[in-house]
C-alpha cells in the first residue's frame, strides 16, 4: 500500500495544518525581520521566503490529492445491492409474461375447445 492509504485522510489534514502554522510562522518571522530596527538580513528574509513558498507548494499538492482522494471515494462500489434488486425485477417480470401467456394459451384452449 502507499504511503498515503497508510495514514487516514484526517491524519493528512491534520500535517497540512501543521504546515500552514509553519508558514504563518515563517511570515512572522520575514516582518519581525523586515521591521528590525537595525535593517532585515537578506539571507535570513531570503530563506524564509524560500521555505514559505515551499511549503504553499507541499500544502497546494497535498489538498489536491485530499479532493481528489474524496471526490473518487466510492463507499457502496463493490456492493451488489443494485444488480441484486435489478435482477429480482426482472425475475418478477418474467413471472408477470409467463402468465400472461399462460392467460393467453388458456383463452385459445377455451376458443378452439369450443368451436
Amino acid at each position: 500500500m502507499d504511503s498515503q492509504g497508510q495514514t487516514t485522510s484526517l491524519q493528512r489534514l491534520q500535517n497540512v495544518e501543521k504546515r500552514i502554522v509553519k508558514v504563518l510562522e515563517l511570515a512572522g518571522g520575514v516582518m519581525d525581520e523586515l521591521a528590525s530596527p537595525l535593517g532585515p538580513r537578506k539571507d535570513v528574509v531570503q530563506n524564509h521566503c524560500l521555505e514559505f513558498m515551499q511549503l504553499i507548494k507541499d500544502i497546494q499538492v497535498a489538498l489536491r490529492d485530499e479532493i481528489k482522494s474524496a471526490c473518487e471515494y466510492r463507499p457502496f462500489e463493490k456492493c451488489d445491492y443494485g444488480s441484486t434488486i435489478a435482477n429480482e425485477i426482472c425475475y418478477k417480470k418474467v413471472e408477470l409474461i409467463m402468465s400472461q401467456l399462460d392467460a393467453m394459451k388458456q383463452t385459445i384452449d377455451d376458443y378452439h375447445a369450443a368451436e
